[in-house]
């Protein structure tokens, strides 16, 4: 089953639910100028309770960096998701100083959206939304999927589908852009931040309906609240060993090049 986070939650009988539904993630808005915004206590407490079976994820635009780190780890963010102009070194310094996984998110207005998502190879995952002018998400409004299909990403990172996504539309959003997982809010909506029962278990009925050609689950994350936070940071070291392997190896492989083409360059002795 394609996976599913659950957004813009400020209720813990939603979030719940959403867990109880087959959530992969939990997103609560921090941006305190969004009508989803959800207070840091209620957000502590609904991480609290689902922090070992289900990721947390806490939405921020633009906000200042110490803020940004302060709040996930009073709140106990597993991922923060970037909706604003957050560059990639902001990006990277959050995961270094929080062990939390990064989203970042783009707006499809046109195809140089590609671009910039190329520029952050470096985060968790890539989500992709719909563009309206001034307005950073949570638009309720779909963009043209068949854009990715005739300009398709490049590189790897997993890709979350955002924008309009409805118990309707999920399913033909699924089967045309096949996400590593789809964010929906206003979706399953009875006003904004007040998850409906009967939309939410639709979305989810939906979701399931959608035949995927690879099953990959998530390690379960369990133990003490210590231990599932220490994990984040084992996660980010792990990612930032790796990284740096392939640069290291990258270096090599033109340091070669420049070897090779500077011998073939040079005159042959005696010529």
């Amino acid at each position: 089953m394609t996976k599913v986070k659950i957004c813009g939650l400020t209720r813990p009988e939603d979030a719940k639910m959403a867990v109880q539904e087959g959530a992969w993630a939990l997103g609560m808005i921090m941006w305190p100028a969004s009508p989803r915004h959800c207070e840091p206590s209620r957000a502590a407490a609904i991480a609290d309770e689902h922090r070992r079976s289900t990721e947390i994820a806490g939405v921020f635009v633009d906000q200042p960096l110490d803020e940004v780190v302060n709040l996930t780890n009073e709140i106990g963010l597993t991922m923060v998701q970037f909706h604003g102009d957050e560059g990639l070194k902001f990006c990277t310094t959050v995961a270094q100083r929080t062990g939390a996984r990064v989203t970042k998110s783009f707006r499809v207005q046109n195809r140089s959206v590609l671009a910039e998502m190329g520029k952050f190879f470096d985060v968790d995952y890539h989500l992709l939304d719909s563009y309206r002018a001034g307005v950073p998400g949570g638009t309720g409004q779909t963009f043209d999927w068949s854009f990715l299909e005739s300009h398709p990403r490049r590189g790897n990172v997993p890709l979350i589908l955002s924008g309009g996504l409805t118990p309707e539309n999920v399913t033909e959003a699924i089967a045309a852009v096949r996400p590593f997982a789809v964010d929906v809010a206003s979706g399953v909506e009875s006003a904004p931040g007040i998850k409906d029962a009967d939309k939410l278990r639709a979305f989810f009925s939906a979701v399931r309906s959608v035949p995927t050609t690879e099953d990959e689950e998530s390690v379960p994350v369990t133990g003490t609240d210590e231990e599932v936070l220490t994990l984040g940071f084992a996660r980010r070291e792990l990612a930032e060993t790796a990284a740096l392997r392939a640069v290291e190896a990258d270096e090599k492989v033109k340091a070669e090049q420049q070897a090779a083409e500077a011998e073939s360059e040079s005159p042959e002795e005696g010529a």
